[in-house]
């Protein structure tokens, strides 16, 4: 399985939606609060060149946010990109 790395913030509804989502797929992930570590902000700037909450990766794959994450899944391929 794939190592999963979500950036997110407090309160940041699709962060909670992708996570729950992962959750019922029993997909573990790390989480990086960008809002309680401003140096890992830039950290997720430089890696997704974009500043919203959710960023997902897949490995070094950048899914993007949450809408792009439910795409895959709605597409079946998600759970190919897990597995990779």
């Amino acid at each position: 399985m794939q190592n999963v790395t979500l950036y997110t913030s407090d309160h940041c509804p699709y962060c909670l939606n992708a996570k729950a989502l992962l959750k019922r797929k029993g997909v573990s992930y790390d989480e990086i609060d960008v809002g309680r570590s401003p140096g890992r902000l830039a950290e997720m700037l430089q890696r997704s060149k974009r500043r919203s909450v959710p960023q997902i990766f897949i490995g070094q794959h950048h899914v993007g946010g949450f809408d792009d994450l439910a795409s895959l899944d709605r597409a079946g391929q998600l759970d190919a990109l897990l597995q990779a």
